[in-house]
């Protein structure tokens, strides 16, 4: 995979994170949709970076990312701290999301959703073709929950291809949905955007938090408050590390050196 000439990586605890804003990610989306060329595309808060810490076959992967958006403030702040980027702004996966979909549906791009639940899915179509008249929704496909078996990968991608898509949402959670789009980026000829809880924001699922606690990078707090049992140890463990792995790259007591971008490919991740 190959970095967006529009946008400049610097590394965020050994993560490449573009530095890049949402004209030119949409923009660099729907060029890849017009052109029919692969394209893989991910949004990072804390935790995504933090899987590629803690992981270095999936930090490899996420550096094998076309753009990688900073999702959560404090990415975008590590950004500006790190690598001088000047950042006025971060590149949250659901509003890219309707970014996206705003310049799909006035380009006649029919887009794919996969992932998340059936019920999800039946709530979230109709609230985005009701936002977007004409955009056209080619097909979607609920989350298996399961491993791939053999020869689905290649099977997912004729369902996908033989719909008349050109774009590809996809919903799983991270990290699951970062390694379906990299496992499937060379069998698709078409932009893969992981856009994490986007398909359950949009569907009316999950209550976006107040737009001072988003400006303020506690976004964290209000997610923890809505789902605390389910979260707790993500961001109770993870914030204080990164912010450790910050300080320590800041000041030079770790290089934080990412590791090369990944070619290999993966067997039985997650449908």
């Amino acid at each position: 995979m190959g970095t967006d000439p529009v946008s400049t990586k610097g590394s965020v605890l050994g993560v490449c994170v573009d530095a890049t804003t949402y004209d030119e990610a949409t923009a660099a989306v729907l060029a890849a949709a017009r052109d029919g060329r692969p394209f893989a595309l991910t949004a990072l808060a804390v935790h995504g970076v933090m899987t590629g810490v803690q992981d270095r076959a999936h930090g490899a992967r996420l550096n094998s990312f076309d753009l990688v958006t900073p999702d959560g403030q404090p990415v975008r702040w590590a950004l500006n701290l790190l690598h001088r980027a000047g950042l006025d702004d971060r590149v949250y996966g659901p509003t890219l999301t309707l970014r996206v979909l705003d310049g799909a549906a006035a380009e006649g791009l029919p887009v794919y959703l996969y992932g998340s639940t059936a019920e999800t899915l039946d709530r979230l179509v109709p609230r985005l073709t009701a936002m977007f008249p004409t955009l056209k929704i080619a097909g979607q496909e609920p989350s298996k929950f399961r491993p791939a078996r053999p020869g689905e990968p290649a099977e997912i991608a004729e369902r996908i291809t033989g719909s008349g898509a050109r774009i590809v949402l996809v919903g799983l959670g991270c990290p699951r949905q970062e390694v379906f789009a990299y496992a499937m980026r060379p069998l698709l000829a078409m932009p893969l955007l992981a856009v994490g809880a986007a398909f359950d924001y949009h569907a009316g699922q999950l209550q976006h938090p107040p737009a001072w606690m988003q400006r303020r990078g506690l976004e964290w707090l209000w997610r923890l408050g809505m789902e605390p049992a389910r979260l707790w140890r993500r961001y109770l463990l993870l914030n204080p590390a990164y912010l450790a792995g910050l300080a320590a790259q800041k000041t030079g007591l770790w290089r934080a050196t990412p590791p090369p971008p990944a070619t290999a490919p993966v067997d039985g991740f997650g449908v």
